[in-house]
């Protein structure tokens, strides 16, 4: 076989190589390897990360015994920014509610930043002012995210006072009439 030829098949080989390199890596990409079971009815997986000091890791089992929304966002999302006010009104709505069965409802907002501070700057800006802020500030290969099988933002999950998931992709008063269902009436 002559040089020219030779040359021909190994480029050709190795473009079909890289062919199947990226297809397998794109339908590999979030098979849920690391992913645990996040439908309705099943137990919230556990979640522990820094808060936006680093100064204490905050873990989601620790808020057992209340509901609360996981809600996966990043500053840098449009779509969560704006989706923001409804989650900061349901949070002062419902957060000294009474409810059926446990002692409340929370956020434990997980942030898919990869910057300290802007992630910081927008939970000011936005008014996020309930206490469980975490990330590990890792974007996208956020730890938090490949558990959940987060793969859009926003994302949020309501785990009822048990640690089960009672709903998925709440949005704005979804998370309203969710909550209802599970408020003492007088």
């Amino acid at each position: 076989m002559n040089l020219p030829a030779l040359m021909s098949k190994t480029r050709i080989a190795l473009a079909a190589s890289a062919v199947l390199l990226a297809i397998f890596g794109f339908t590999t990409r979030n098979t849920g390897a690391d992913q645990s079971s996040t439908a309705i009815g099943d137990k919230a997986p556990e979640l522990a990360f820094y808060n936006p000091d680093s100064t204490k890791v905050l873990k989601l089992s620790s808020l057992r015994g209340q509901y609360v929304l996981v809600d996966f966002w990043a500053s840098w999302c449009g779509p969560c920014r704006h989706e923001n006010p409804n989650i900061v009104r349901s949070y002062e709505k419902y957060s000294k509610a009474k409810f059926k069965k446990g002692k409340g409802f929370t956020i434990y907002s997980v942030s898919l930043d990869k910057s300290r501070a802007a992630w910081k700057q927008a939970i000011e800006k936005d008014k996020l002012n309930w206490p469980y802020h975490v990330s590990d500030l890792n974007a996208w290969s956020s730890a938090g995210a490949r558990l959940y099988g987060v793969n859009s933002i926003p994302m949020n999950f309501l785990v009822d006072p048990d640690g089960i998931i009672v709903a998925k992709n709440l949005r704005g008063t979804q998370l309203d009439k969710a909550l209802d269902a599970y408020v003492k009436s007088f």
